[in-house]
């Protein structure tokens, strides 16, 4: 899959102009040619889709929707706020199958997860994206590192992301700054390598292992996340940290397991000897 840098500069002559058909400015100096999906779990945020959907570029190729169930007019809000909007019903039960859903759906080359909390700003997607037309295969938001910052996360919370933080990066040889953050962007491909199986708020914590394991070029983006405009949240700091934990866990005994295959002998068919 390629991926190219065009200043989006107008030329209505010859060869330039179809050249330049084949591109989406996203700003004064970029444009790009593959087409972006931004994938939105949703279930009962009719208050705060209004604040979504304002802060999203129009160049983005299209919006998904996953509705998890919603007993308010969320549906009927996206659809009045964005008429081109992809809705998806989820017919399990998680964000992670949330996302895994509208992961799915997507058609675009590019996929970002937004949260629609009215927490994430969409302004900040443009980032996302040149980060990966510019090499990367998966932008990992950070609220930690420089030029990020956080509202909504309390002393107890920020302690533990630290420390879960600290854990994966001890054991997979990462080198984040925030680990359970869902604002994140890849190149669709990344899907095929990090096979996503999850379905709870652990996902994103997931995906920060499998993309290290597979390894796959991950950069970092400055992030603000902003206090939920409406609404309470469904996270649970014990609960959902304990969740995550048992994911850490669970990946580095595969790890260790798939080194010790990597390192046994292979016999040779037909001559009972190590080869």
């Amino acid at each position: 899959m390629s991926s190219v840098l065009r200043p989006s500069i107008p030329d209505d002559t010859g060869e330039h102009a179809q050249q330049a058909g084949k591109y989406r400015p996203i700003s004064t100096h970029l444009a790009i040619a593959p087409p972006v999906s931004v994938v939105i779990p949703a279930m009962n945020e009719a208050e705060n889709l209004p604040y979504v959907f304002k802060t999203l570029p129009a160049w983005i190729h299209e919006v998904v929707l996953v509705d998890g169930n919603s007993t308010d007019n969320t549906v009927e809000v996206a659809r009045e706020l964005w008429p081109d909007v992809k809705v998806v019903p989820q017919h399990g039960k998680g964000k992670g199958d949330a996302l895994i859903t509208g992961f799915e759906a997507c058609t675009g080359d590019i996929i970002v997860m937004v949260d629609a909390d009215g927490s994430a700003d969409g302004h900040e997607i443009v980032s996302y994206v040149s980060a990966l037309v510019s090499g990367a295969d998966f932008a990992k938001g950070s609220r930690f590192a420089n030029g990020g910052g956080t509202d909504d996360m309390t002393p107890v919370r920020k302690l533990g992301n630290r420390a879960l933080c600290a854990v994966v990066n001890r054991k997979f040889g990462a080198r984040y700054t925030d680990l359970c953050y869902g604002y994140n962007a890849f190149w669709r491909h990344c899907l095929d390598e990090i096979d996503l199986d999850c379905t709870g708020f652990e996902v994103e914590t997931l995906m920060n292992i499998r993309v290290v394991k597979a390894g796959l070029k991950v950069q970092e983006i400055p992030s603000h996340e902003y206090l939920r405009i409406h609404g309470a949240s469904n996270l649970r700091a014990v609960r959902d940290g304990l969740r995550v934990l048992r994911v850490i866990l669970k990946e580095r005994s595969n790890r260790r397991a798939l080194r010790r295959r990597s390192h046994s002998p292979v016999l040779t068919a037909g001559r009972g000897e190590a080869s």
